[in-house]
């Protein structure tokens, strides 16, 4: 796992714990975690893969 990657929790995360997620920007890539199980795995993507994602979801 990379320490060095400032991570940042959803902003639908609320107090009770729900299903998050937490993502942090790298050099050229994105990497996204449980926020409930930080030590756990990541997945990493291709900045513009997590962008084009971004616009999806949005329904843009």
């Amino acid at each position: 796992m990379n320490t060095e990657l400032a991570w940042s929790k959803s902003s639908y995360s609320g107090g009770a714990g729900g299903d998050c997620i937490e993502v942090a920007a790298g050099c050229s890539t994105v990497h996204v975690r449980d926020s409930k199980r930080t030590p756990g795995p990541q997945l990493a993507f291709p900045a513009a893969s997590w962008a084009a994602f971004v616009v999806y979801a949005s329904g843009q």
